[in-house]
């Protein structure tokens, strides 16, 4: 699927990074990630490819137009989310079991 620059736009701010981080991440320089969120310029496949699974690895999930219609929206419901951080941050030393 080739996601649009209002994708990424929207899907940088459900996941609430910031330009600069989703940019690093997807290897773009910020004015390059700045112009195809506008849709001033097309960054090429390999790169919308990076910043998909960036923004993807920030809990975005990218819409088809036969999904309903072309968008993004959360892996998560915001509860999930928090009880995610919540038990990423216990800490702790790892354990063996038998499970």
């Amino acid at each position: 699927m080739k996601i649009t620059g209002p994708q990424a736009r929207a899907a940088r701010a459900l996941v609430q990074w910031p330009r600069e981080h989703v940019a690093r991440l997807a290897g773009l320089t910020l004015e390059a990630l700045a112009s195809f969120e506008r849709e001033n310029i097309d960054p090429g496949e390999e790169a919308r490819s990076r910043l998909q699974a960036a923004l993807e690895e920030g809990g975005a999930v990218f819409l088809s137009e036969d999904d309903g219609g072309l968008g993004v929206r959360l892996k998560f419901t915001r509860k999930e989310v928090r009880s995610i951080r919540r038990l990423e941050n216990e800490g702790g030393p790892v354990g063996d079991d038998d499970i």
